[in-house]
């Protein structure tokens, strides 16, 4: 399937999100700004924020807001990081304890600049979260902690209920896509984050539109089950400025629908796949799927 040529096509008029209003929304912004607490939601200028706040879920960013790395497709601030904050994870244990989640998803700015790549946050984040709210289950999406498995180990030790490190796209397309990040260390981070707890599922998202072909997004989500990840999202790459790389195409909904379809067919125990799918877009709907495997 060739994609279509025009750097800027026509955004489809069914391809909207609710505005980020409501009663929900204003406390959720408010528990956040109270707390100095920074979510993808915001930073990353999510199209669901509306949608999800008002649902009360939030993806909670922590290690700072500035990014370290300059990835075309991301609306995060980059530059020089922030000191990392060591009473962050009480903070967000509180905001998750606030607002009653039983489902919450932690992920990072990515954090070359440290040797473990941010992952001694992520352990002490989740047991503060455990400590304050027992019964509530924990998905981290984590960077790639350039390759470090000692940093792997020490996310993976503290027992999330699911890792999630996100492919963003696919082998051909790195380099514009993804600077600083490889697609063969990605795949390898997988499969060492499953080989050291094979009962916690692992995760893994691409965002279309940016000049992939069906066959190579296929052949992604192969590999991907080749390192066993349980969990796939596919969603459309929406450009957050004229600084950022150009949308190819918009893909037709029927596209990924099927490419759910195939998915569940390779084995995958959940497929999130829509437009306005990103990785933690209705996370909590995988937790079923999470924790039978879990179970097991």
């Amino acid at each position: 399937m060739l994609v279509n040529i025009n750097p800027q096509p026509e955004r489809p008029k069914w391809l909207r999100a609710p505005a980020p209003v409501g009663q929900n929304y204003r406390e959720l912004k408010d528990l956040v700004t109270r707390l100095n607490l920074h979510t993808v939601c915001e930073s990353a200028a999510c199209p669901n924020v509306g949608e999800c706040w008002n649902r009360r879920t939030a993806t909670f960013m922590i290690l700072g807001n500035v990014c370290t790395r300059r990835c075309g497709f991301c609306a995060v601030q980059k530059g020089a990081p922030l000191a990392v904050d060591y009473d962050e994870p009480r903070r967000v244990a509180e905001a998750c304890a606030t607002l009653g989640l039983r489902y919450a998803v932690i992920t990072s700015v990515n954090r070359d600049d440290r040797k473990d790549g941010g992952a001694e946050l992520f352990a002490l984040t989740i047991e503060a979260i455990r400590e304050q709210i027992p019964d509530c289950k924990i998905e981290v999406l984590v960077p790639d902690f350039q390759g470090s498995r000692t940093a792997m180990e020490m996310v993976m030790n503290a027992e999330p209920d699911v890792l999630n490190h996100n492919t963003e796209t696919v082998p051909r397309l790195y380099r514009q896509v993804r600077l600083g990040a490889q697609y063969k260390r990605s795949l390898d981070m997988l499969r060492y984050a499953k080989s050291l707890r094979p009962y916690i599922p692992t995760k893994s998202g691409l965002m279309l539109g940016l000049g992939e072909t069906e066959e190579e997004v296929l052949q992604v989500m192969y590999d991907l089950r080749d390192q066993d990840v349980d969990i796939l999202t596919l969603g459309q790459y929406l450009r957050p400025s004229q600084k950022h790389l150009p949308i190819m195409r918009y893909v037709p909904m029927l596209e990924f629908q099927e490419f759910k379809r195939k998915g569940m067919a390779m084995g995958f125990a959940h497929v999130e796949a829509g437009p306005l799918v990103r990785s933690s877009y209705h996370a909590d709907a995988s937790e079923g799927s999470a924790v039978s495997m879990r179970r097991q």
